[in-house]
């Protein structure tokens, strides 16, 4: 679809590079651009004046729709469409952003959070057909629809029903998690803005191991995650093994961040993000070959974002270092300290310094424990020492007479556990 993107801004260049790329993301080809700067008109958003300007610009270049780059209320949208030629769809960020989601959503789980978006964004503006309905107005027109009193009620009880649905997946998702962890595994969640290379690095993390070389333990993995220079590529959350040193780490890939988004949309997809706040470590992925204004606005979204609910520390991956030479490097990293202390500058596509993150990754997971369990030799404890070996990092393991002695380090979970076998084998041995 032939569309021409546009936005207001209150103050400063209107830029239109981000919603330039959601268009294309979103399928449309982008043929002309409109911007203006002033404060927004209650009625239109921009000036009635720029409005005509871009009805005309419209009717110029054949364009099929309007892409907004701005929150628009369904009177706004309602006004815009009213100026512009018959059948010319307007389009604001947030529908443009559902379109993308609606596009990529292939779980259960990323159709319903796509749906739930959905329906909260339509919310206000069946209230507004109810409004535009009883002035006796059209309030099918620019894509608005047909009124009917029924459906503010549909939308309430559809919105109910969703979150229920969602709500039992996160159940089953952290019942997953604690298996997990119990199993030996330490939950390593990437996060950031879409197009930093998350996709990318996390293929570069796990490439070297077979995916399915434990299979029977995290038996919902994903096979693979996609890496393109497009926005929104990831929209669920992929999990894959990845190869760190001494530690059995499962790394999950989660939908990527975009600016300026409303809280309802936010909120949509908050369970998407359980993964990342509920994880021992997150990175947090920064494209290192933006600009510093880029870099710096982001990374407050991202720690805005995270700030109330996650419960992992954070490193900074500043990535794509190989687009960056080294004095540019330099100033961005002292000029983002604060925001980003001590990070990890590495590039996901070259594999450039990914073992220096692989070594921080290590450093960073919580400390794990050790333990020294002394078992009757038989069988069970064989087995015993067998899941130790798949769970843990056995350091000390010797046979004196009737008896062994195992020494080893492991998750807090994997410790009790095997406190708890061992318990077990002495309680049958002294009966």
């Amino acid at each position: 679809m032939r569309a021409i993107v546009a936005k207001r801004a209150d103050r400063g260049d209107a830029d239109l590079d981000e919603i330039t790329e959601l268009a294309r993301a979103a399928g449309h080809e982008v043929v002309g651009e409109l911007t203006q700067t002033r404060e927004e008109d209650a009625a239109y958003g921009f000036g009635e004046g720029k409005v005509e300007e871009l009805a005309a610009l419209t009717v110029e270049l054949d364009a099929e729709a309007v892409i907004i780059d701005n929150r628009l209320g369904p009177y706004q949208t309602y006004n815009i469409g009213g100026k512009l030629p018959e059948g010319v769809e307007v389009v604001d960020r947030f529908t443009l952003i559902l379109d993308i989601f609606g596009q990529r959503a292939r779980t259960r789980k990323a159709q319903l959070q796509v749906e739930l978006a959905e329906l909260r964004y339509e919310l206000p503006r069946a209230e507004a057909k109810t409004s535009l309905a009883k002035r006796d107005e059209r309030p099918g027109f620019m894509g608005l629809g047909e009124y009917d009193e029924s459906r503010e009620r549909d939308i309430k009880n559809q919105i109910a029903d969703i979150k229920r649905e969602l709500d039992s997946i996160a159940d089953k998702e952290a019942t997953r998690r604690e298996r997990r962890r119990e199993s030996g595994f330490d939950l390593v969640a990437l996060a950031g803005y879409t197009n930093a290379g998350k996709s990318t690095l996390m293929r570069r993390l796990a490439a070297e191991l077979d995916i399915d070389e434990n299979e029977d333990r995290h038996p919902d993995l994903q096979t693979t995650a996609e890496s393109e220079d497009r926005l929104f590529t990831t929209l669920g959350t992929t999990t894959r093994r990845a190869d760190t040193g001494r530690r059995d780490v499962l790394l999950t890939d989660t939908v990527g961040f975009v600016s300026d988004l409303p809280h309802w949309l936010v909120e949509s997809f908050e369970s998407t993000l359980d993964s990342v706040y509920h994880a021992d470590l997150v990175l947090l992925v920064v494209d290192a070959s933006e600009s510093i204004e880029e870099m710096r606005e982001k990374l407050v979204t991202c720690h805005d974002t995270l700030y109330e609910r996650n419960e992992a520390p954070i490193v900074t991956v500043l990535n794509k270092v190989d687009r960056v030479d080294d004095d540019e490097f330099a100033d961005k990293r002292e000029a983002l300290s604060a925001l980003a202390p001590n990070p990890v500058a590495v590039s996901g596509l070259t594999g450039e310094r990914v073992d220096e993150l692989r070594d921080r990754i290590e450093r960073e997971l919580p400390d794990w424990r050790f333990e020294r369990l002394v078992l009757p030799l038989s069988d069970d404890a064989m087995s015993l020492v067998s899941w130790v070996h798949d769970h843990g990092n056995v350091e000390t393991e010797a046979y004196e007479g009737d008896q062994l002695t195992l020494e080893f380090e492991a998750p807090p979970s994997v410790v009790e556990r095997a406190r708890a076998k061992a318990g077990d084998l002495t309680a049958v041995e002294s009966v």
